[in-house]
């Protein structure tokens, strides 16, 4: 590769995998090496919430991520609208992302 670029990463994902899993609440945790993200689905008029995914990654694999969802959120924004009843302090009553 020129100037060396490295060549563009390709991602492989198992059939399995490939219809993803939903979540309607996100518990975030944190040490001092890594951050621990459990994806849930919260059920109405159930008490628990089963955790379908959960995704450890480091300090700055996380602040990427909050970069990186913060510039997508701005062109999905920017195409479609804003995006209303997100996070806490939200006057939407539905179930979004939690915050621990």
């Amino acid at each position: 590769m020129e100037n060396g670029s490295t060549p563009p990463l390709k991602l492989q994902i198992d059939a399995s995998d490939a219809d993803g899993i939903y979540s309607n609440l996100v518990v975030l945790a944190h040490s001092s090496s890594e951050f621990v993200l459990d994806f849930a689905r919260v059920m109405p008029g159930t008490p628990n919430a089963k955790v379908h995914a959960r995704i450890i990654m480091t300090p700055q694999h996380a602040l990427g991520l909050l970069k990186t969802l913060e510039a997508d959120i701005a062109r999905y924004e920017s195409q479609n609208g804003k995006i209303r009843g997100a996070g806490p302090g939200s006057n939407d009553p539905k179930p979004g992302i939690g915050f621990k």
